[in-house]
């Protein structure tokens, strides 16, 4: 008999999911990062798993953005986000937890129902999971998804069963299991909490629920009887720099290792011998490693040993507390951080005093990434430039989160939405620390927003415009994000596109100079034909460097 698919899994619905799961994790953030006593409290749990969530939600909405996604190819996308925005131990987990939904959701043969494949997808999640860690341990998020799991398995076998009854026994199943973490872990007992990252998963399958039966479980309570939830703190000898815990290592070490699949058994073995709290999520030749080692230069001479090492990030436990402290102590002044597409954009950003994340159109910075710029600027007062529309909600992301972390208590944050790269330049241009915060965004929003811009392209695929039908290899006007202008030529669509943004009148024209015009003829030429045709405005051209836009321009 053949098994009828409802419409539950599609892409709407995965969009609102992780919509609605990122808003939750944001929301509890402050409270998982309190419970986070285990392995180490550092105090990051719930805002390592949002980083991770939000960098999946903006890589699936960067895929879907164009209407045509399917399916498949937008969860290929939200697994490789989470994958790539993963951060600390549980952010690490939790994206091989999401890619094992995502791949089970997207191999879903038509005739099944959905009540087995998320049932499945769950259990596949659970078991990748164990499988990713070193030395797995009970009455932590593993145990709490393997029990959800369990249950939507039981659920999924009744007759009838649909997928929101598998995430609702799944999810009433989580909170059960994280109540009971206390008593598999005496880290937890002492403490009096529930596990944090067990915490986090309990709030992602609720999100789950909430979308899928429209109701909003009640949260099993996060401490025992009386005791009110701790601030994990460092223990008093990591004043004397010893390490955080007696009994364990000192340093968290996490990279990107680009690899073939068979380097990374012998990478996990080393690795475990040098440190606990091992994992490595991924495949298909990139990989996310997690460990905690005394000897960093050890574990990363393992990751070069195994393929290519990147985004190495090194924490020592026993500092980041009181790093924290100083920063909230210490911060001062006033910086921008700006996404930068290119090269020569950097350059340019860095000599107005900007601190660069590299980014651009299609391949936004994580918002994780981001954060780290925030907080390692060292001032109170940060103003954001994402300079593309896909940053915009990335940078939203890293100041909101910047600006509830205790830890940073006193920083203001502002993220001016700038559309594209010259839009950035316009408004650092302007920049005055020496005004009032507010009157210094306001200023360089304004300026920002009256940038004109526009951009010239080469089509990759026959496409539909708003100026028409493309084929591949055509030149494309791009004006304020949308193509304008096809055409033939290179040079007669960016003369179309400047002679459009000047006809609102302007005073100064920058042409920024891609890859695809390294020597800088396009933009030299473009130059020339605005000073003949309008010899009262005022040009500049910069090398930017930025791939896929032989030329960016902006008449303010």
């Amino acid at each position: 008999m053949e098994v009828p698919r409802s419409a539950s899994i599609s892409l709407d619905v995965v969009l609102r999911f992780v919509d609605i799961a990122s808003d939750a994790l944001a929301g509890a953030r402050e409270e998982i990062d309190a419970l986070n006593v285990y392995p180490v409290p550092d105090g990051d749990t719930g805002t390592n798993m949002y980083l991770t969530v939000s960098a999946a939600r903006e890589a699936i909405r960067e895929a879907a953005r164009d209407g045509a996604a399917e399916l498949p190819a937008a969860l290929a996308a939200f697994a490789r986000g989470a994958l790539l925005g993963a951060r600390g131990n549980s952010g690490v987990i939790l994206s091989e937890m999401l890619g094992a939904i995502a791949r089970r959701i997207a191999q879903a043969d038509e005739q099944e129902s959905n009540a087995v494949v998320m049932a499945e997808a769950l259990r596949q999640a659970s078991d990748a999971a164990y499988a990713a860690v070193g030395v797995p341990v009970e009455g932590t998020m593993l145990s709490v998804l393997r029990d959800a799991a369990d249950a939507a398995m039981e659920r999924a076998a009744r007759p009838g069963s649909r997928a929101r009854d598998v995430f609702a026994v799944a999810a009433a199943a989580a909170r059960t299991a994280l109540a009971r973490t206390p008593d598999q872990l005496a880290v937890l007992r002492d403490a009096g909490v529930v596990d944090a990252g067990g915490r986090g998963l309990s709030v992602i399958l609720d999100a789950a629920e909430h979308v899928l039966t429209g109701r909003r479980p009640v949260p099993v309570t996060t401490r025992i009887g009386t005791r009110t939830i701790p601030v994990p703190h460092v223990p008093s000898a990591a004043a004397d720099g010893q390490d955080l815990t007696a009994d364990g290592p000192a340093y968290e070490v996490m990279y990107l290792l680009d690899a073939a699949d068979d380097r990374v058994p012998a990478l996990r073995e080393r690795l475990g011998e040098l440190g606990d709290s091992l994992v490595v999520v991924g495949g298909d030749g990139l990989w996310n490693v997690h460990v905690h080692v005394d000897d960093v230069g050890a574990a990363v001479e393992a990751g070069i040993e195994a393929g290519r090492p990147s985004r190495i990030r090194v924490t020592h436990f026993a500092e980041q507390l009181g790093e924290a402290q100083q920063r909230q102590a210490g911060r001062s002044g006033r910086r921008i951080v700006a996404v930068a597409a290119g090269p020569g954009l950097r350059r340019l950003f860095e000599e107005a005093g900007a601190v660069v994340v590299p980014g651009g159109p299609g391949r936004s910075p994580s918002a994780g990434q981001v954060l780290d710029a925030i907080t390692g600027c060292g001032a109170c007062e940060v103003v954001l430039l994402p300079n593309d529309a896909e940053s915009v909600r990335v940078a939203q992301v890293a100041a909101s989160t910047a600006e509830s972390d205790p830890d940073l208590s006193g920083i203001r944050v502002a993220v001016i939405p700038t559309q594209a790269q010259v839009q950035g330049l316009a408004a650092v241009a302007v920049h005055e620390p020496g005004r009032a915060f507010e009157l210094d965004v306001l200023e360089m929003t304004a300026t920002a927003r009256h940038a004109r811009h526009g951009a010239v392209t080469v089509a990759a695929r026959r496409a539909m415009t708003m100026a028409g039908p493309c084929e591949p290899g055509d030149a494309l006007g791009v004006i304020a994000g949308d193509f304008a202008v096809v055409g033939e030529d290179l040079y007669a669509v960016a003369t179309e596109v400047l002679e459009r943004l000047l006809g609102g009148g302007g005073e100064l024209v920058t042409i920024v100079a891609g890859t695809d015009d390294a020597d800088g003829a396009l933009a030299t030429r473009c130059a020339g034909y605005v000073e003949r045709r309008h010899p009262a405005v005022d040009v500049v051209v910069y090398d930017g460097g930025q791939e896929r836009y032989p030329l960016l321009v902006s008449v303010e």
